[in-house]
């Protein structure tokens, strides 16, 4: 398709822009629309995906026939069969009278899903006989009718996650998706944002009668940085609300106003500053973004330095002049969110029995000739480690979380050991 054909297009449904995946989505419409072949569109909220199925009526053999776009996200649940296949006069309380449904009412014609994704199971089975047969039954009937409806769905959800998780049918979608054309959105849009905020403003401008606006080069930088999470809807309402509240009423001495970067940032929703990754929707017409890319990365990193922080303290246990082997640890370690009080190593008892109290050994294995004075030395070193323990307690101005941690051990340890062996810090004699 050349420039000047693509550009009748867009002049004839109102598009704005110059994006080549917008322009690959708009091709592609034109090209299957003289076909009878589904088509599922996705891309998310706000992009203009209802477009495309206006684009391919248009194009297609049935656009002398009617079109109807349906939300299917807006229909009553216990209503969907009704909606979509009609029903007969006292089918359910309410049907005061027989009433045909879109299946029927556009025989002939197209019928754009729209939040196809939003489809009860139940209603998906039934749509899929008659996208596979042309079939359906009226609810409160038995008589099976025909119908000849081209079917264009569109989604902005991950339609095979959501076929994983089972709330929407395999069989169902591979039907649906034939074909499939992805609008993108608008952050990969770049050039196309200020083109489209000078159509919205000016649109606005002419309609009530307001001077017309223009950004400074560094406001220009500064909507065209911005995510646009909400996509042209978002930056449409951003054009408008500006142009409403910032432009004066149109007079022969005023006919432009100019918005800079502060005004501009006023009117732009505040972005998170961390923004978490999450998983791309289902045919977004391209890969991640640069940013989105750069996102995951650095959580990622981030992610690995903890584990390597941790790993670190775990495998070390810092004792002058001696190597220890790692600490074993309890399986229930708890979260302890409050502060303790300096403890001096003073304070610890000297007639106490701290025998079997520890995991792995501390310190070297002993030789079997002194295998006799075990006890002695489990007490010894027992006693040496806890003094360690209150000396971290010391550096760290009593925080035992902190301490438990460098020395290797839980908080939870931490307490069982002065509470079983009534050992009295400085903090429980003042208490006293």
């Amino acid at each position: 398709m050349d420039t000047q054909e693509l550009q009748k297009i867009k002049n004839q449904f109102d598009i704005i822009g110059n994006d080549a995946a917008l322009n690959r989505a708009l091709e592609m419409a034109v090209a299957i629309a003289p076909t009878d072949l589904t088509v599922l569109v996705t891309g998310e909220n706000g992009v203009g995906k209802e477009s495309i199925p206006n684009i391919i009526h248009r194009y297609s053999t049935r656009r002398n026939a009617k079109y109807f776009a349906l939300n299917c996200g807006a229909i009553p649940e216990g209503t969907v069969d009704a909606e979509l296949f009609g029903h007969e006069k006292g089918s359910f309380t309410g049907a005061i009278e027989a009433r045909k449904g879109y299946f029927e009412e556009y025989d002939g014609g197209t019928l754009f899903l729209d939040e196809i994704g939003e489809l009860p199971l139940a209603s998906q089975a039934k749509l899929l006989r008659v996208l596979q047969s042309g079939e359906f039954i009226k609810v409160g009937s038995s008589k099976v009718q025909k119908t000849d409806v081209r079917v264009i769905a569109a989604t902005n959800v991950n339609l095979l996650h959501a076929v994983s998780k089972g709330k929407f049918r395999e069989d169902l979608y591979y039907r649906l998706n034939a074909v499939q054309i992805s609008v993108p959105s608008l952050r990969e849009r770049k050039e196309d944002i200020y083109l489209l905020f000078r159509k919205f403003s000016s649109d606005f401008s002419e309609s009530n009668k307001r001077v017309k606006i223009s950004l400074t080069n560094e406001a220009i930088d500064l909507l065209i940085g911005y995510r646009w999470p909400g996509n042209i809807r978002q930056l449409k309402n951003v054009a408008q609300a500006i142009t409403a509240l910032e432009a004066g009423p149109l007079t022969a001495s005023a006919q432009r106003s100019v918005i800079d970067a502060d005004t501009l940032r006023r009117y732009m929703p505040k972005e998170e500053s961390c923004l978490l990754p999450v998983a791309a929707p289902e045919g977004t017409g391209s890969s991640l973004s640069d940013s989105d890319k750069q996102m995951i990365v650095k959580a990622i990193l981030d992610l690995k330095k903890e584990i390597d922080s941790i790993k670190s303290r775990l495998n070390s246990v810092p004792v002058p002049g001696k190597a220890l082997k790692p600490v074993s640890f309890d399986n229930d370690e708890a979260e302890w969110q409050g502060q303790g009080a300096p403890v001096h190593a003073a304070d610890i008892s000297s007639n106490v029995d701290l025998r079997n109290e520890f995991g792995p050994e501390f310190g070297p294995k002993e030789s079997k000739e002194k295998e006799l004075k075990e006890e002695e030395k489990e007490l010894s070193i027992a006693k040496s480690n806890i003094s360690i323990v209150l000396k971290a307690l010391e550096k760290h101005g009593g925080n035992r979380k902190l301490a438990a941690e460098e020395v290797g051990i839980s908080e939870r340890t931490l307490y069982r050991w002065l509470e079983k062996y009534k050992i009295e810090t400085a903090t429980d004699k003042q208490d006293q």
